[in-house]
């Protein structure tokens, strides 16, 4: 408001370089703290001159150059492409050679916050010809330099196939792979988002990230001591088995999902998310990989993120994740029927206390996941208690069941008298000529009149 920005201006031309040095941080600083005050920088037309000497400063110049691009470009695409328009990325990407680690580094930061706004600028930095020197970085002994260099080429490679294509033609798998084993956790997170925005674009793109060997050391990321690395763990993983049967087949084989299923169960909150959408992918894919999450126990702690978790997002997977498990036969419907999953879902499906739009999400979720079983589960035992509970919509499921077991097991028509079933069948009002009439008039037609009187 007092004008600094314009007096700040002149004194990047100033003779003493601690002056020009001290001028560009101050700048950073004030562009660092909001977009408005980003846009104020780029209006007083500091960029050009900040870069037009760039490359014949000092090293700690530089760093502090690269500081104020990133601390304006992180705001929005449009302050990250005013950046870009100055003439940023052929300096930023000389930078990426210098001696200096910290120059390095500092340039790295600023790519990586350009890249990470929208695919055209994305593709600037690759035009650049910023890749093959960010994979050289994760090359250099120091960490913070990998670590950056690492975060950036996931940056990169998130938007497109093509991106991350770029990345892989640069060879940068191989490099990263080898870094997964690293004690450093913060190096270990950025490897692991790298690999996986490259894993989730397509089949050839996962299946070369698997190719580098990733399986099985990628699965002692789960059981790291820090949440962000089992969380993009999980999330690299997730990734490569959503793609096919063949590689959640090889997930399953190398060990992932007992794994995952551990991970699930030793974490809370968003961290559980990947590791519980990866059992979803994987039972999605056949009725065997679906037996080999039962088999391997997924089911419980599944059950365990429906009741415990309170954001809806978590509860909506959980739900999905269950429904793929149980839809591909009765066998699968039974397994997660007999985990008393049905009510908790059918809770769900019910709560109408918020209309909040992740309510409205997990609801859905639960909804077509109890639609999915109920298809499949002739398991009668925990179909009754939801006849007393269930709106119209689950209903007709439910008792489309009822309807084809009772007519071939008189036990079970016995006990469907006992606990009252029939009776509440009895108060079912169906329309006339409609599906869910055609299947109550089969159920009573099982009993002998004075019964169903």
């Amino acid at each position: 408001n007092s004008g600094v920005v314009c007096l700040l201006r002149p004194l990047l031309l100033d003779v003493v370089p601690s002056i020009r040095q001290t001028t560009a941080l101050a700048i950073g600083r004030l562009a660092d703290y909001d977009v408005e005050l980003a846009e104020a920088v780029v209006k007083a037309g500091i960029l050009p001159q900040l870069i037009c000497s760039l490359p014949e400063e000092n090293r700690y110049y530089k760093k502090t150059a690269a500081f104020v691009l990133r601390a304006i470009a992180k705001h929005s695409p449009q302050l990250a492409q005013a950046v870009v328009q100055c003439g940023a990325l052929e300096v930023l990407v000389i930078c990426l050679e210098d001696f200096d680690p910290g120059v390095k580094e500092g340039a790295s930061w600023a790519l990586g916050y350009i890249a990470r706004q929208n695919p055209e600028l994305s593709q600037a930095v690759v035009d650049a010809g910023a890749v093959p020197l960010l994979v050289l970085c994760i090359q250099e002994p120091e960490i913070a330099l990998k670590r950056i260099a690492a975060s950036t080429l996931s940056d990169i490679s998130k938007h497109s196939p093509e991106l991350a294509q770029t990345v892989v033609d640069a060879r940068a798998i191989a490099h990263l792979a080898q870094m997964i084993s690293n004690p450093d956790a913060k190096l270990k997170r950025q490897v692991l988002s790298a690999l996986s925005q490259i894993a989730k674009h397509s089949v050839d793109l996962a299946e070369l990230v698997v190719e580098a060997e990733i399986f099985p050391v990628v699965l002692t990321c789960l059981k790291d001591s820090d949440e962000y690395v089992k969380k993009n763990g999980a999330t690299l993983i997730r990734e490569i088995a959503k793609h096919t049967p063949e590689l959640s087949q090889l997930v399953v084989n190398s060990g992932g999902v007992a794994a995952v299923i551990d991970c699930i169960g030793s974490c809370r909150g968003t961290v559980r998310l990947p590791g519980i959408m990866t059992l979803g992918y994987v039972a999605a894919h056949s009725e065997d990989l679906s037996m080999a999450v039962i088999v391997s126990k997924g089911i419980p702690p599944l059950c365990v993120c429906l009741i415990e978790e309170h954001e809806d997002h978590i509860k909506a997977a959980a739900a999905w994740a269950l429904g793929q498990i149980g839809r591909h036969s009765a066998e699968h419907a039974r397994h997660v029927a007999v985990a008393n999953v049905l009510p908790t879902l059918l809770d769900i499906f019910v709560d109408t206390r918020s209309s909040e739009d992740l309510k409205i999400k997990a609801s859905r979720s639960a909804k077509r996941a109890l639609k999915n079983i109920l298809q499949k589960c002739t398991y009668l035992p925990a179909l009754e208690p939801l006849l007393h509970e269930a709106p119209p919509s689950i209903m007709k499921h439910i008792i489309g069941q009822f309807s084809k077991v009772l007519p071939h097991d008189s036990k079970a028509r016995r006990l469907f008298v006992t606990t009252g079933g029939l009776k509440k069948v009895q108060e079912i009002e169906a329309e006339p000529g409609s599906l869910l009439q055609e299947y109550i008039n089969t159920i009573n037609s099982c009993f002998p009149e004075e019964i169903v009187r």
